[in-house]
């Protein structure tokens, strides 16, 4: 071995633990480095894994059904009830046991993924839509357009939502489009709070000053510069709304104002469980959890994508 050879190899020898990790992480993006750290949160993990097991089960709803043989509308008035004209509770025939009219609650849990996802899904990303383009209009423009949108976040977030929903829902006919519509209406002005804060941050930055510079527009600079730099706080706030939308989604069917019946749905049944709970904990129990476990599930899965794009929370 020559000189040079022995010394370069002393010196790879000597390197530092720390210098090793710097060197084994250099040429990352900041993606790759968030990708890292949310696989080490266990419990973003394990929250990621739940949900994933709740959409394959609403995906699946109509395979549930056949396996067990039961219709999401079936009422089985003789196997499904007793003697008493109560539901039955969790046996071979019904795992989850059966509600007031004799259905088969697993059934009706699995159909009711689907409208409490879909619901939770869909109204988020409406939501995100016209916050982030209200929110990058107000920050970047300013002036009057910045006065307007900002008034009318203002009075936006000073409505009582469920006072309104209730009102307008009550007016129109229930439905799923409805109940979107109606939700994500009510529910856009924080985000659109959050991104004009960001960008009245970055707007006047050197690469904002320099994209005007080279004679860039205001909607090439708005989408193209400043909402790049404002995606992962969206990312992370969007993934904590999900789980309210559901709730607020679950609420609005609670009270008889969402998803009409016979359509399987969480906070509906829940509500029909209201008269019988007593005498069957099951009707109760099993559409709550279900509702409290996705719910949980997203909001965990949030803070670790939050942990995750901001390395000073990492936890050590």
């Amino acid at each position: 071995m020559t000189i040079p050879s022995a010394i370069e190899s002393h010196t790879e020898l000597a390197i530092e633990p720390g210098v090793a990790a710097e060197r084994a992480i250099e040429g990352r993006s900041t993606w790759q480095l968030a990708w890292m750290r949310l696989r080490k949160d266990k419990a973003a993990v394990v929250s990621f894994v739940v949900i994933v097991l709740i959409v394959l089960m609403a995906i699946f709803a109509p395979v549930v059904a056949s396996l067990t043989g039961h219709g999401v509308d079936q009422q089985f008035r003789t196997t499904g009830l007793n003697g008493f004209g109560q539901p039955v509770g969790p046996n071979g025939t019904f795992l989850l046991g059966t509600d007031d009219l004799g259905r088969d609650i697993l059934v009706r849990i699995a159909y009711g993924a689907r409208i409490s996802l879909l619901v939770g899904v869909v109204a988020t990303l409406i939501m995100v839509a016209i916050g982030t383009v209200l929110g990058l209009m107000a920050g970047y423009l300013g002036g009057i357009v910045d006065s307007i949108i900002a008034r009318l976040i203002d009075l936006v977030l000073s409505l009582p939502f469920l006072l309104f929903a209730i009102s307008l829902v009550s007016v129109t006919h229930p439905g799923l489009a409805v109940v979107i519509i109606v939700i994500a209406v009510f529910n856009w002005a924080a985000v659109a709070r959050i991104v004009r804060g960001q960008v009245l941050s970055i707007r006047e930055k050197e690469y904002i000053e320099a994209a005007r510079s080279l004679g860039a527009g205001p909607l090439r600079i708005m989408f193209v510069d400043v909402l790049p730099n404002v995606l992962t706080q969206l990312i992370v706030y969007a993934t904590l709304l999900i789980p309210v939308t559901i709730v607020l989604e679950a609420t609005l069917s609670f009270l008889g104002l969402g998803i009409p019946p016979p359509t399987a749905d969480w906070g509906q049944m829940i509500a029909e469980s209201e008269g019988v709970y007593q005498q069957a904990w099951w009707f109760l129990v099993f559409p709550g959890l279900a509702l409290l476990v996705t719910t949980l599930s997203f909001n965990i899965l949030g803070d670790g994508v939050r942990d995750a794009l901001d390395p000073r929370l990492e936890r050590r």
